[in-house]
C-alpha cells in the first residue's frame, strides 16, 4: 500500500522541495495559534531557544493536522517551521515592509542561523503510530547590502512573508554570500533530516509516493 505524506504547511517552497525529490505531498494548513504554542513552551519563565521555538511550532502544526485527519488515518503528517537566529533572538516573518527593512539593515554583512523544526506523526494503519522530531540548523552568511539594495528587495514583497526576511531559492538568492550546512533546510525543509526521521518509523524515503485522495 502506498504511503501518503501530508504536509502541515502552506509553504509552496516546502511542497516544491518534496515534489522535486519525488514526493507529491498533500497540503493541509493548520490553524495553530503560534504565540500560544510558544508561550506553552516556556518553562519556569525562561524563553525557549530559537531552535526550540522552531520545533515547538512544527510539533503543534503536525499534531493539529494529524488530529483533524485521524478519521481517515493511513498517512504520515509532517509539520515544519523555520526561524532565523541572530544575536540569540528568533525572527520569523516580518509581515511589513518597515520591519523587513529593519531586519535587513541588522543582518547585512553578518551571519545568522536558520533553524527548521520537523515533526513527523505516523498515522499509518500498520505503522508505528509514533512521533519523531528534530531541528536542522544551517548558518547563513548575508551580503553587505546597500540601503538601495535593501529597499529594492523589500519592494518586491518577497521578504515580508518568509522566515528571516529572505529566500535562498528566490529573489533573495543574490544577497546570500554562502551557507554552511544543508541548503534545503534554508528553503524550509531538510530532506536529509526527513530521511532520518522516516527511518525512525521504519520507512525509506522512496516509499513516500502518490497524493492522498
Amino acid at each position: 500500500m502506498p504511503v501518503h505524506l501530508v504536509l502541515a504547511s502552506g509553504s509552496p517552497s516546502r511542497r516544491q522541495l518534496l515534489h522535486r525529490a519525488g514526493i507529491d505531498a498533500s497540503v493541509v494548513v493548520s490553524d495553530v495559534d503560534e504565540e500560544a504554542a510558544v508561550e506553552s513552551a516556556r518553562v519556569g519563565g525562561d524563553d525557549p531557544s530559537p531552535g526550540d521555538i522552531a520545533l515547538v511550532l512544527a510539533r503543534a502544526k503536525a499534531e493539529s493536522v494529524a488530529s483533524s485527519l485521524r478519521a481517515h488515518a493511513n498517512h504520515l503528517v509532517l509539520g515544519c517551521d523555520s526561524v532565523l537566529e541572530l544575536d540569540g533572538r528568533a525572527y520569523g516573518k516580518p509581515g511589513t515592509a518597515e520591519l523587513a527593512t529593519e531586519r535587513w539593515r541588522g543582518m547585512r554583512g553578518r551571519s545568522g542561523v536558520l533553524h527548521t523544526g520537523h515533526w513527523l506523526v505516523d498515522d499509518r494503519a500498520d505503522g508505528s503510530h509514533g512521533v519523531v522530531g528534530a531541528t536542522a540548523s544551517t548558518t547563513v552568511h548575508f551580503a553587505d547590502l546597500t540601503d538601495e539594495e535593501i529597499a529594492a528587495y523589500v519592494a518586491t514583497g518577497e521578504p515580508l512573508a518568509v522566515a528571516g526576511a529572505f529566500t535562498l531559492e528566490g529573489r533573495g538568492a543574490p544577497y546570500i554570500d554562502a551557507v554552511e550546512g544543508d541548503p534545503s533546510n534554508v528553503i524550509g525543509l531538510s530532506l536529509p533530516l526527513l530521511r532520518h526521521l522516516l527511518a525512525q518509523v521504519g520507512l525509506r524515503f522512496d516509499e513516500l509516493t502518490e497524493e492522498l485522495s
